[in-house]
């Protein structure tokens, strides 16, 4: 098989790791010539391209089987409202767009973040958007639109991804958000924290496609209820020996359970 991996972050190198392992053909993209070789060390074709850019994106999918987008927002430019207006209508809404107009069969990597806060007393797939004006949602959901237009397209939506060795570990991320950001952060107080580590993330992916689901999926570790924002960075403060952080409550999530029991019905099985 031949699959285009578009955006390698660390879920979409552990991705393009997994289908080479396999056997399988795999064309990776990046925005950056300095990554190529990084690529090139896991992927049996590198591209370096934008999601946006139709001429490039139709040329490096041409045969491909599946492409799937696992394509991220810049969190430099993704710390307040405004900034990630621009940032997040080019690397999601666009990049779903051209891929879904070149191809037939694409899968978004989504996120949790479409049903804001949520409704009812647990969130599914059938749980309705949220009417939110965030740039996060409204562009991951835009992103999903283009996708599912498709006979043969899916989305999977996933929370914040954590334990690649290169990640900034949360304590680290704390103290960023108090030097960078003055200890304001734009997610909401009240929102559980659910978090799922690449390779699940990785997992879910390339089970949606090897099976040709269709459609949309919660890729959200569902066995125990997290806890919240505040509880979990207040506790995170308190240990560092810095004050709590506030919330701005841009970006909203879950604030009641979410259940994964469609993919898990499927077959799927997560593994951390």
């Amino acid at each position: 098989m031949h699959y285009v991996i578009i955006g390698c972050g660390n879920v979409g190198m552990e991705l393009a790791r997994r289908w080479t392992a396999a056997g399988h053909r795999v064309t990776g993209t990046t925005t950056t010539e300095a990554r190529v070789g990084e690529l090139q060390e896991v992927c049996t074709d590198v591209a370096v391209l934008r999601g946006s850019d139709r001429e490039a994106v139709e040329k490096a999918v041409r045969g491909a089987d599946a492409v799937v987008l696992t394509v991220s927002p810049r969190i430099s430019r993704s710390f307040d409202a405004q900034s990630r207006i621009a940032e997040y209508a080019d690397t999601l809404t666009a990049s779903a767009a051209t891929a879904a107009a070149v191809h037939p069969r694409v899968v978004f990597t989504s996120s949790v973040s479409v049903y804001g806060a949520g409704r009812g007393d647990v969130v599914d797939e059938s749980t309705p958007p949220t009417e939110d004006d965030d740039a996060s949602p409204r562009n991951f959901a835009s992103g999903e639109e283009a996708v599912l237009a498709t006979p043969r397209g899916a989305a999977v939506r996933i929370p914040d991804v954590y334990g690649h060795p290169r990640d900034i570990d949360y304590p680290s991320r704390v103290k960023m958000a108090h030097e960078m950001l003055g200890g304001s952060v734009p997610f909401s107080a009240d929102s559980l924290l659910y978090r799922i580590d690449y390779r699940d993330a990785a997992a879910a992916l390339a089970f949606v496609v090897e099976n040709e689901l269709t459609g949309i999926y919660n890729a959200v570790p569902d066995e125990t209820v997290p806890p919240t924002n505040e509880q979990a960075f207040g506790e995170i403060c308190a240990a560092e020996g810095l004050p709590p952080l506030s919330f701005r409550g841009e970006i909203k999530t879950p604030t009641m359970p979410v259940s994964s029991a469609k993919l898990r019905a499927a077959g799927f099985k997560f593994a951390h």
